[in-house]
């Protein structure tokens, strides 16, 4: 859950958070400079969580609520998280090492969770807003299922932002039946996206068109929307508009 001058607001103090649960941290990747991907071994080894749901973690008397990329089998929280510049806690993230702790709620929180009656899932997110989408089909594929479609469609400004782009395009070669990955680039003529040949556009502008290319049923299809507050928006009208199933997982500005 984490966007650029937009983190989740949670009121806490550091007296309180000292009595929760800790994690380490024993990975940290920077993608670019206000992007990362850490993962957390909570100490007492067991966090429990539905793919698609958050963690609130907590540094320094200040907590935050990330979703969750990793998924139930795995023996990590994984988050992706972007760097709030005037942010209270994302600056105190940056800061962290390989062995540092954050405070860890016990157990995962929210409704944006894989809806089964659904055999077709389009999966809109913008950069960071890709984390439940990964959870849900890590999970799915775990389980080694074969009656769903993840239909993903990722939107970033910069194609160094998307992160999770060679898991997702491996998947889809993998398992074609299953996952189909559209990443999608707002700025593709900028010098930063030289060389950018994929889709462009913004994810709320072109999903419609992909209801029509995937030739998705309205009465067998849940839309999903996390991450820029605008492509939500916009995105929920248009399905609302239209008759389409639909949730979203918004970020909380400051």
């Amino acid at each position: 859950m984490t966007h650029p001058k937009v983190e989740p607001k949670i009121e806490s103090g550091e007296g309180k958070l000292a009595s929760l649960p800790r994690a380490t941290l024993v990975e940290r990747r920077d993608v670019t400079d206000d992007l990362m991907v850490i993962k957390l071994v909570p100490d007492d080894g067991v966090f429990e969580f539905k793919p698609g749901q958050y963690c609130t973690l907590g540094k320094e008397g200040v907590e935050r609520a990330y979703s969750i990329a990793s998924a139930p089998h795995q023996d990590f929280l994984e988050v992706f998280v972007e760097l709030v510049p005037d942010g209270e806690l994302t600056p105190k993230m940056w800061r962290l090492n390989n062995g540092d702790t954050m405070s860890v709620r016990p157990r995962g929180k929210g409704v944006f969770t894989f809806k089964e009656n659904f055999h077709h899932h389009l999966m809109l997110s913008t950069v960071t807003g890709v984390s439940p989408t990964i959870s849900m089909i890590r999970h799915y594929l775990h389980e080694n299922r074969q009656a769903h479609t993840f239909y993903v469609l990722l939107g970033a400004s910069y194609c160094d932002e998307f992160t999770y782009d060679r898991e997702l395009s491996e998947l889809a070669v993998k398992y074609p039946n299953t996952v189909k990955f559209v990443p999608i680039c707002s700025r593709p003529d900028e010098t930063r996206n030289a060389g950018w040949a994929g889709t462009k556009g913004r994810v709320n502008s072109i999903f419609e068109g992909y209801l029509s290319k995937f030739n998705l049923p309205k009465d067998d299809t849940m839309i999903y929307a996390c991450g820029h507050p605008g492509m939500i928006a916009d995105s929920k009208e248009k399905a609302d508009r239209a008759g389409w199933n639909f949730v979203e997982e918004r970020f909380w500005k400051e």
